[in-house]
């Protein structure tokens, strides 16, 4: 027979979770920091942006 876990207990670890979560972090940055490469393709999102108000 197994014990239900108490109430308030931690849940088990995922650490793939984790990672997974680091390594769409470190893309989004590493995908801003290849934007900022090519200017041009900023002042149109930013011209659009603006376009909306």
């Amino acid at each position: 027979m197994t014990e239900a876990p108490a109430p308030g207990s931690a849940l088990p670890r995922r650490p793939w979770r984790r990672r997974a979560a680091w390594t769409a972090a470190l893309l989004a940055l590493a995908a801003v920091f290849a934007l900022y490469q090519r200017p041009d393709f900023l002042v149109m999102l930013a011209d659009q942006a603006w376009a909306c108000f």
